[in-house]
């Protein structure tokens, strides 16, 4: 439950703009709210309801008086950032990747249930990636009864995986490229348009991207309490999508399930959508996540000769459900426990 609060959104890219549109799901009054950008956004007005919220600079003191502090700014941003909010006295709530390995910090999925613990240190809380969220909402109507050992993903992420910047550079490296020109990547590794790059993160010096490792050690802290935690390995793409992740995930079970039991599983969680009729071209994609706060799951089938094994795909708004959705429900329990 809401209580009126003074809240700051830092940054108005893909995330921060998502971060908004949930707020203003759940009926906070605009007046409520800051919306701070850069330099170049300042002034810009950005729609709220039937209201504006013009995007203001950053000074020294606008933090004071805040209740929450959103970030949803780049990783090099976050830091010096976070310190100034909880220095005057707001929770944090931040969405980068920046938080989400240190452990006095609370890596929090509202989703998941359960009480959202304040940190023992500090004023800031983290919210897993979009990957680590789907994952742990899919794997969480297994978690008794059947349980999970290990889960075989392939992740292909869109263009806003890198923010407002990778949806612009898809949109001109695309039209470049059908007028003729060349396409310099800045976003990406390599260009992306008419294009798969298998890499989504700096390289480990074992072969894994920072992408990659997150999944394994994200779950691991959020699944601290189950009896059977499952380990994760997998490959992360970048595919020439705007919005949206695709996951092709094999699940290794604990125990015996029939891919019938699994489908009437996922179909009675809260926060998961089942669309697996492939007879009738119906699963989950892309286009059908945007504004949707459901992780889409479908295309459930065995794995012929392995018992214990079966394959799904799933879609989530990265933005969206991965990320701001998860953020304000953090705010949500924050405030309503003042």
């Amino acid at each position: 439950m809401w209580k009126r609060s003074r809240i700051a959104v830092v940054g108005t890219g893909a995330v921060g703009r998502e971060v908004l549109g949930a707020l203003e799901m759940r009926d906070v009054p605009s007046e409520w709210i800051t919306v701070y950008g850069s330099e170049r956004n300042v002034g810009e007005e950005l729609d709220y309801g039937d209201d504006t919220l013009e995007v203001e600079a950053l000074e020294d003191d606008a933090f004071r008086g805040m209740d929450v502090v959103f970030l949803a700014v780049p990783v090099g941003e976050v830091r010096l950032l976070a310190v100034r909010a909880q220095e005057a006295g707001a929770w944090v709530i931040d969405v980068s990747p920046s938080y989400r390995q240190e452990a006095q910090v609370p890596l929090v999925l509202p989703a998941l249930g359960g009480a959202v613990e304040k940190p023992k240190v500090g004023r800031i809380l983290a919210t897993p990636s979009p990957i680590t969220t789907a994952l742990a909402l899919i794997l969480a109507p297994l978690r008794d009864g059947v349980g999970v050992e290990h889960v075989s993903v392939t992740a292909l992420l869109g263009a806003s995986s890198a923010g407002r910047a990778g949806i612009r550079e898809l949109e001109t490296t695309t039209a470049n490229l059908l007028s003729g020109k060349d396409a310099e990547p800045v976003a990406f590794p390599h260009r992306l348009a008419f294009n798969v790059v298998p890499q989504v993160g700096p390289v480990s010096p074992e072969g894994e991207t920072a992408e990659e490792r997150s999944w394994g050690t994200e779950l691991e802290r959020l699944t601290g309490s189950w009896a059977q935690r499952p380990t994760v390995s997998g490959t992360a793409m970048l595919v020439p999508t705007f919005y949206g992740h695709v996951l092709s995930l094999e699940l290794e079970l604990a125990g015996d399930a029939s891919v019938e039991s699994l489908r009437q599983r996922w179909s009675s969680a809260p926060h998961l959508k089942v669309l697996d009729d492939a007879a009738e071209r119906v699963y989950p994609m892309p286009m059908l996540v945007g504004a949707d706060p459901s992780v889409h799951v479908g295309r459930i089938r065995a794995v012929p000769g392995r018992p214990r094994r079966v394959r799904l795909v799933a879609a989530l708004d990265n933005a969206g459900r991965g990320a701001a959705i998860s953020a304000v429900e953090v705010a949500e329990a924050l405030i309503g426990q003042a």
